[in-house]
């Protein structure tokens, strides 16, 4: 043979049973093949002739409508930039300095939530490219129940703020700070250019 081809064998086809074969024939019984309806079905008149239509218009274009219960989704937003290793680097050599800091000690959540947009937002219109938000590690083991609360709240909640959609406009990486910034009482948190207007 010219070219090393080999000869490809043909599909084996496998002969239907009686069973097969009788429930084939059941099914289709009544099913009528386009030769078959093309002799019996008598020929249709000719169409009547149609009244003059206008130029249709242009429609917007509309999209189907939604189940009442259906809300529509959010675009998604960019997954978190990590900091990066040259600038931990700089940061935990005091290298690198940080463009502003807020501290959430002492607040209740609800204070302290509403101090972190605000902060973060006049932050980003100052032009601050790297923020500290220092959370604390909780309160001692000991002192939970003078507090009335559970320890580290602030500091277990804080992340999930950064990353709510209000903010993530504005916050572009979460990175746990260095040791000498507070470790893991801390966050660096690197915000989005704006663009000014």
């Amino acid at each position: 043979m010219k070219g090393g081809g080999e000869f490809k064998r043909a599909p084996r086809i496998r002969r239907l049973s009686r069973d097969e074969l009788a429930l084939w024939r059941h099914a289709t019984a009544d099913v009528k093949t386009t030769r078959d309806r093309i002799r019996s079905e008598p020929e249709p008149a000719p169409p009547a002739p149609e009244p003059p239509v206008a130029p249709p218009v242009a429609s917007p274009v509309r999209t189907p409508p939604r189940a009442p219960d259906e809300k529509p989704k959010p675009p998604a937003l960019p997954p978190l930039a990590p900091l990066e290793r040259r600038m931990k680097r700089r940061l935990s050599a005091g290298k690198a300095q940080v463009d502003d800091v807020i501290d959430l000690h002492g607040l209740t959540q609800a204070q302290a939530h509403r101090a972190l947009n605000n902060f973060l937002w006049r932050s980003a219109e100052n032009g601050a490219k790297l923020v500290l938000v220092i959370t604390g590690k909780g309160a001692p083991a000991g002192d939970a129940e003078r507090y009335d609360s559970e320890r580290g709240v602030l500091r277990r909640n804080a992340p999930h703020w950064l990353r709510t959609p209000e903010l993530r406009a504005i916050v572009l990486s979460i990175e746990e700070a260095a040791r000498p910034h507070g470790g893991s009482g801390a966050l660096y948190v690197r915000l989005r250019r704006r663009s000014p207007g």
